[in-house]
């Protein structure tokens, strides 16, 4: 037979480390133990990138005090994302190379061919006459076809190597411009 103050003991440990195993708010709900809440580390990314982009855009406007706020205008931005999101991930695109450098359909339907008519254009002045490089475009009844040739060739092998999306994310101008949108200096393209 076991001594009683064993047995005990025993009971008692055993009966602690069940209480502490319980849930403090019933069945199911487990909490962590909480560190102190500066040894926590914090999400850097914000989970979404236009809603990234946004937040970071808003962090300049903020520390601006020549940030004139009666013209700020953050939805325009967020419509200009969302046209960047359908002309990167929705749009179709039919790539060929010509000489000089590249010719690309882009077609779409519904909002993705509203944000290809808006955004390509656009991004073809940007472009022209950048790095000696010559960027048209035409109407296409479903979309719009971007041409964009360099007379140098090492400058047409750039360009044949970019491909659309490569065309299409050069230069830093893009930054700039949702700076510019939303304070306001100029709305969606």
């Amino acid at each position: 037979m076991r001594h009683p103050l064993v047995l005990t003991g025993t009971l008692l440990l055993l009966a602690a480390g069940a209480a502490l195993a319980q849930p403090a708010h019933g069945p199911g709900h487990h909490h962590p133990p909480q560190a102190p809440a500066e040894a926590m580390p914090i999400p850097s990314m914000p989970g979404q990138d236009a809603f990234g982009a946004v937040q970071e855009i808003l962090r300049i406007l903020r520390a601006d005090p020549r940030t004139d706020w009666s013209r700020v205008h953050l939805d325009a931005l967020r419509e200009h994302l969302i046209d960047m999101q359908e002309v990167t991930l929705r749009a179709a695109v039919a790539v060929q190379r010509v000489e000089g450098g590249i010719r690309a359909a882009v077609t779409g339907e519904g909002r993705t061919l509203q944000a290809i008519r808006r955004m390509i254009p656009a991004h073809a002045r940007e472009i022209d006459g950048q790095d000696g490089w010559q960027a048209r475009t035409e109407t296409l009844p479903e979309g719009v076809a971007l041409t964009v040739t360099a007379a140098e060739p090492r400058q047409a092998q750039v360009i044949q190597g970019l491909g659309f999306i490569g065309v299409l994310a050069t230069g830093a101008h893009h930054q700039r411009h949702h700076l510019a949108m939303a304070r306001g200096e100029f709305h969606a393209q």
